[in-house]
């Protein structure tokens, strides 16, 4: 791969930047609060906090069905108009949610939080409409990073200041960060989708893509199920296992996964750009191994390593995944595709949310982290890594 292939100019990096700054500061109400809701539901009338589990996965069904409506008329009507849509929108929902008196009030602010929202899809579909190749995959990257950062930081920030403001109320103060957000992204111009290189020769350019979209799709969809299952039941689990141990050090447990691609992801992108495939199988090999390591450790120190082990195949699949969308978004229209993907994502995650559910409350709380193994496993099993060769590569 020629240097000129990653070459991006100081004002596209610059792009980059605000959108992922932007995104990690709208994300934090969105991915700070929903841990939560079994605090805020009985200031609504919900006492024993019953339906959590279902308001937990609202914003996410609703996200879902809206996401590639929103792609679409994106590529109609403009990425920048339809990005800061998506910033008022989270603005919108917040603010409803902080001041909802009632428990249907409360739940409609979910639902419109999901229609409305959708600030990831909406953030990449702009990249995408002004990078391809290395450059569109790299800045994917950075998105995840910044996905990664709120979902460490944010829950953090709202427990340290539930001692000044109920989470119910940090809705509506929170709402000040979309809107921080849009009045940022205004500034930035409605992007151009950036020229082929020139230097690339034909045989390369009319290459089939490395898998195909539906390929996309089926991974996108296993890989969030495979790795979301863990989340909700995570720190029943390290109570089970550990027992005595301290809210913060549960906390540290379920970060490091995150924090490990915080650390390592620019690496393994510029390790894996050019062989997806492999990275993406070894990834889920990675995950299967270190979800049916949590089912087994009995210690802090064996805990500690299967989640460092289960971070390595969360950076190499969210990484490898990257480049496949970059690959995939050749030629077609950017808030589409993105909208699409976004979709198959949230879809792994509700089945992820349901099935740790109904596997937990039959099998125990190490169910999920064996049915996410078994997905990871089956998956890694199915990839294809033969052929490995890019479009990017020489």
């Amino acid at each position: 791969m020629s240097a000129e292939a990653l070459r991006m100019p100081a004002s596209g990096r610059a792009q980059v930047h605000a959108v992922a700054g932007c995104y990690f500061v709208a994300s934090f109400a969105a991915l700070g609060l929903p841990p939560y809701l079994t605090e805020i539901l009985p200031e609504l009338g919900d006492r024993n906090a019953r339906w959590a589990g279902v308001l937990y996965v609202v914003p996410t069904v609703f996200g879902a069905l809206g996401a590639p409506l929103w792609g679409r008329l994106a590529d109609r009507y403009g990425r920048k108009r339809l990005l800061l849509r998506a910033q008022l929108g989270l603005a919108v929902s917040f603010l409803l949610a902080g001041w909802a008196d009632s428990l249907a009030t409360f739940t409609v602010a979910l639902v419109l939080q999901g229609i409305l929202g959708g600030t990831f899809a909406a953030s990449n579909g702009y990249l995408g409409a002004t990078l391809q190749g290395p450059a569109l995959s790299k800045a994917l990257t950075l998105m995840q990073g910044s996905a990664r950062a709120a979902l460490v930081a944010a829950p953090i920030v709202v427990g340290s200041l539930s001692g000044w403001l109920s989470p119910h109320r940090q809705y509506a103060l929170l709402a000040v960060l979309p809107l921080t957000a849009a009045l940022l992204l205004a500034a930035l111009p409605e992007p151009e989708r950036a020229r082929e290189p020139e230097h690339i020769p034909e045989a390369v350019d009319a290459a089939q893509p490395i898998v195909s979209l539906k390929t996309l799709y089926v991974l996108e969809f296993a890989f969030v199920f495979s790795t979301v299952i863990s989340f909700p039941y995570l720190i029943v689990l390290v109570d089970d296992r550990l027992p005595g141990t301290s809210p913060a050090l549960s906390g540290v447990v379920f970060a490091l996964p995150h924090l490990c691609y915080l650390v390592a992801a620019l690496a393994v992108h510029a390790a894996f750009r050019d062989r997806p495939r492999a990275g993406l199988a070894l990834g889920f090999t990675c995950i299967a191994l270190g979800l049916a390591g949590h089912a087994v450790a009995g210690s802090l120190a064996a805990l500690i390593a299967v989640r460092l082990l289960l971070g390595a195949g969360l950076t190499l699949g969210l990484v490898c995944l990257s480049v496949l969308a970059a690959d995939c978004a050749k030629g077609r229209a950017p808030g589409g595709l993105f909208g699409s993907i976004e979709f198959f994502s949230k879809a792994g995650a509700v089945a992820a949310g349901v099935a740790a559910a109904a596997g937990s409350a039959r099998f125990g709380p190490a169910a999920p982290v064996l049915i996410g193994g078994a997905a990871a496993a089956v998956s890694a099993l199915a990839l294809p890594t033969s052929h490995l060769r890019t479009r990017w590569s020489r």
